[in-house]
């Protein structure tokens, strides 16, 4: 970009509706599905204020389509028609979203009769030709064509950036040939025609060939093929001429009436926010966050901030040398760096005596097991914040004070559980201490685990935490220390810019936690759902810590063997294929299956090519070899790849363990995901997959012990729905599947067959999880009016659990979530406002969310309860693993009858619900051998 001034465009209409399927069903008034909806709003204006942020600007338009139609209607009566109608929770937000746009600086502009886009065009040309630099902030493709020497199109969302090199490596053809491109290819998403079954290969292929589409149409007679004679009936019945209208970008729009008229653009440019607008309009549509800061930043609240700044509790020219004041006037904080033993000292006798302290550490690796710290920062008041440099490096790094010393002093404070903390994923914080021998107790509160509690469906990281809601922004980690192969270990960080960095963390992660924490408390379910996720992140530290014995040598084995299964299994596709080919290459599978060997089309991808993904080659393994193989080929690939060829790598030198990680805030229905390694995906439905877990073994004198709840979904839900038939078949302790094979088929229990058993295996738990009949007959291999047979004769057997499905999903609609037994909430942010695939698969989730996220509490509650017993009489045993609904622990060969009692019967104990909770427990010298 040059030195001239900068105008940004706004694609509004791309924006709006962005955020409005980026954000959840927000609302006026939280949990009033009946108050205004307000999440396009709330999103609408974290974008522009990102975008003010990042992309700086002279000049402003943000650019909405106007209602009515347009003149491309009149050109051709389909256009777009195959578009699905604006959500009317989305078209309710159009007129305030105007109106915050305008109060956050920006010039609003719609014009009827035009589209945004054709809007944009002559705002983007009138300011080239100016010699004003043009940035367009829109995900849209179609405005490629707009692309020149001073026209450039960023999306915000995804990083991309179209200049005149990116849309040539994108397109295949440079922006002054896009609008040729576009009219050969069309748009099926605004029902633009194109020209029949030419794609973006081929017609990139055909303009940079014949140089245009003029010379094209010209040449159209000698083009071959089903594509030449496409081209030519295009061209013949005014198809691809009445495209190529629909798709050029009017550039001289009347806009007279809208900003003053052009060439001028002094009406447009970008003005500061109006903050004593914004406050009041963001108190109505329920933001208050963003309401407290822009009264706060509004010119009646100036002579109170300076009254306060005059107070000297936040006065930069007050600090000590040693002190970094960071932007104080404008952000109204002051960081300290602590360099000597005075300052040190004081500062611990103020955690002290602090009722909370947030606590952060600064490390030099991501991974907790090995990370060493650089650097620890606290804060016990919002707006004030210390840093401890301790390993920083470099020529120009101060003299800092002594790890072993400064931990020392720490020590007592940190291992005291009278002296609360805080943190943000404090599970990570404790392994970094734990890892510099120190114990830290105390842990009171996590926001990360806050956030988790309140609002599952949303981001818990702090910075989309502190931007949400106290309207924070501050620096990043790449800001910092760069990116990719550039990055600078965090040691070689100025400490002047760590401490900012450092304190900011503690600073702002103080000052989240104002503003969840009393909301939790107002809600007791949600209350006692945090307190779990606090004593679970504490089991969890402790499982991680402990970790699982790996059996490298058994491992290079299976490698081995697979290893030749695999080559084994390639030859034998050779030898069906008549040739070999590469496995992994769709377009390769392709040309065999249905070019060669003349195998069936199953379904096409969206591009029309012929699919080979994994539905189509599982139904044509049905009946044909080589799908077969193909697939047990890529399932064995994936087991050596993921598993055998790398769990010995994983574990760590010192103590030849595995350490997986468990990410607690995740999943949205309170269950816990696993990484490095993944044991949630061990595939133990194979024998290769049940043979990894033999790897997880016990050192010699210890067991492998592996306790599992038993048909958990199940019995939740014979609970949730109180069906009378479904909770005595638990009580009586009976075969629920024979039970239910019974109940539908109307036979005695001990007349019920393998089969029918089998298909009331699938009926429970496909009803579990919203599967219809279409789904049920697709898995029995049965016709869809014979599962809806069995559907129906289950519901009447089971009245009860047809009446739990029907209220949970009207109750998903009223208030826009889900609870779990104990007061979990499962957010649901498409059961109003998606459209109908989206809408049926919430209402799926609405049903199937309770019983899943109330096993993940109670497989938690059990993580929680057996440790506090472990801790009081047994602490040999190691719960060492947790996965799905199974506790898996190593113990001493003498430990194991205590085990084989108390462990079940601890699980069970967990919750009193209308069924009996059952645990299993098998022992073994490995897990394999424990189940």
């Amino acid at each position: 970009m040059s030195n001239s001034k900068t105008l940004v465009l706004v694609d509004g209409s791309s924006y709006l509706y962005r955020a409005y399927h980026a954000m959840p069903d927000l609302r006026a008034v939280p949990g009033d599905p009946a108050s205004p909806a307000t999440g396009a709003i709330r999103g609408m204006v974290n974008m522009m204020q990102a975008l003010r942020k990042e992309v700086p600007a002279d000049y402003a338009v943000c650019v909405f389509d106007a209602s009515g139609p347009t003149f491309r209607d009149e050109l051709y009566a389909e256009y777009k028609a195959t578009r699905s109608p604006m959500p009317d929770d989305l078209r309710s937000q159009i007129a305030p979203i105007h109106e915050v746009v305008r109060l956050l600086g920006w010039e609003v502009v719609a014009v009827p009769g035009v589209e945004a886009d054709d809007v944009i065009a002559t705002l983007a040309q009138t300011a080239a030709a100016q010699g004003i630099d043009v940035i367009v902030s829109s995900g849209d493709k179609d405005l490629s064509q707009l692309v020149g020497e001073r026209v450039t199109i960023i999306d915000t969302m995804n990083g991309k950036k179209r200049d005149i090199a990116g849309v040539t490596a994108e397109f295949g053809v440079p922006p002054a040939l896009m609008i040729d491109y576009q009219a050969l290819v069309g748009d099926t998403v605004d029902n633009v025609p194109g020209v029949t079954k030419v794609g973006p290969k081929t017609a990139a292929k055909w303009l940079e060939e014949y140089g245009s589409l003029d010379n094209l149409i010209a040449n159209a007679a000698s083009i071959k093929g089903v594509a030449g004679q496409n081209l030519r009936d295009a061209v013949a019945s005014g198809q691809l001429a009445l495209s190529r209208q629909l798709v050029t970008m009017k550039t001289d729009c009347d806009l007279s009436g809208y900003i003053g008229g052009l060439p001028q653009l002094d009406a447009v440019t970008l003005a500061e926010p109006d903050n004593a607008a914004l406050a009041p309009f963001y108190e109505k549509y329920g933001f208050k966050g963003l309401a407290r800061t822009a009264a706060a930043a509004s010119p009646e609240a100036a002579p109170q901030k300076a009254a306060e700044a005059q107070g000297g509790l936040f006065d930069a020219e007050d600090a000590e040398t040693t002190e970094i004041a960071v932007a104080a006037q404008q952000r109204d904080v002051v960081y300290h760096t602590i360099l000597d033993e005075a300052e040190l000292d004081a500062w611990l006798a103020r955690i002290d005596a602090a009722e909370l302290t947030a606590l952060d550490t600064e490390t030099d690796s991501l991974d907790e097991m090995v990370a060493q710290i650089v650097g620890i920062s606290f804060s016990v008041q919002v707006g004030e914040a210390a840093y401890i440099p301790l390993r920083h490096e470099g020529l120009e790094a101060p003299e800092q004070l002594d790890m072993a010393r400064v931990l020392a002093k720490l020590k007592p404070w940190l291992e005291d559980a009278g002296k609360k903390k805080l943190g943000q994923h404090v599970k990570y914080d404790q392994h970094v201490f734990a890892n510099h021998g120190i114990t830290v107790r105390g842990y009171a509160h996590d926001t990360m685990l806050q956030s988790y509690v309140l609002e599952v469906h949303r981001p818990h990281n702090l910075t989309s935490l502190a931007l949400r809601h106290v309207n924070r922004t501050g620096i990043s980690y790449e800001d910092l220390c760069g990116k990719g192969k550039n990055q600078i270990p965090f040691a070689h960080v100025a400490v002047e810019k760590a401490a900012a960095y450092s304190c900011e963390d503690s600073d702002q992660t103080l000052d989240v936690h104002g503003v969840l924490w009393p909301q939790i408390q107002a809600h007791p379910g949600l209350l006692h759902i945090y307190e779990l996720e606090i004593q679970t992140s504490e089991a969890l530290f402790r499982m991680e810590r402990n970790g699982v014995r790996i059996d490298a040598g058994e491992l290079a084995r299976q490698s081995n063997d697979l290893g030749a299964r695999i080559l084994q299994l390639e030859n034998e596709a050779y030898e069906i294929a008549g040739q070999q080919f590469n496995l992994s290459s769709p377009k390769q599978l392709g040309e065999i299956f249905f070019d060669k060997l003349g195998l069936p089309v199953v379904k096409k991808t969206a591009t029309g090519a012929r699919s080979t993904d994994e539905e189509v080659l599982e139904k044509l393994a049905e009946d044909y070899p080589l799908p077969a193989k193909i697939l047990e080929h890529r399932s064995l690939s994936k087991l050596k790849g993921t598993y055998t060829d790398k769990l010995a790598q994983m574990a760590l030198p010192s103590d030849g363990r595995v350490h997986t990680h468990y990410a607690q805030a995740v999943a949205v229905t309170g269950r816990l995901s696993s990484n490095d390694p993944n044991l949630q995906n061990i595939p133990v439905r194979t024998p290769e997959g049940r043979r990894i877990r033999e790897a997880f073994v016990a050192p010699e004198g210890k067991l492998i012990a592996s306790a599992d709840y038993s048909q958990i979904e199940l019995r939740i839900m014979a609970h949730l729905s109180g069906d009378e038939a479904l909770l005595q078949a638990f009580r009586q302790g009976l075969d629920v599947h024979r039970a239910t094979a019974a109940e539908v088929f109307g036979v005695e229990l001990d007349q019920v067959s393998s089969e029918q058993r089998r298909y009331a295996k699938v009926i429970n738990f496909g009803l579990i999880y919203g599967m219809s009949s279409f789904g049920l007959a697709k898995n029995l291999g049965i016709e869809t009016k014979a599962a809806a047979a069995y559907i129906d004769k289950y519901f009447q057997r089971y009245p009860g659990v047809k009446r739990y499905m029907d209220e949970t999903v009207e109750l998903a609609h009223s208030q826009g979530y889900v609870e779990t037994v104990f007061g979990r909430r499962l957010y649901l942010p498409e059961i109003n406002g998606g459209n109908g695939p989206r809408k049926k698969a919430a209402e799926r989730a609405a049903i199937n969310a309770p019983m899943q996220g109330t096993a993940a509490d109670l497989i938690k509650k059990a993580m929680v309860a057996v440790q506090a017993r472990l801790d009081e009489e047994r602490p040999n045993i190691k719960v060492i693993m947790q996965v799905h609904d199974e506790l898996v622990f190593e113990l001493p060969l003498a430990e194991q009858d205590w085990v084989r009692s108390e462990v079940p019967a601890l699980m069970a104990g967990v919750a009193d619900l209308h069924v009996p909770l059952l645990a299993e427990i098998g022992f073994g010298p490995d897990w394999e051998k424990a189940h």
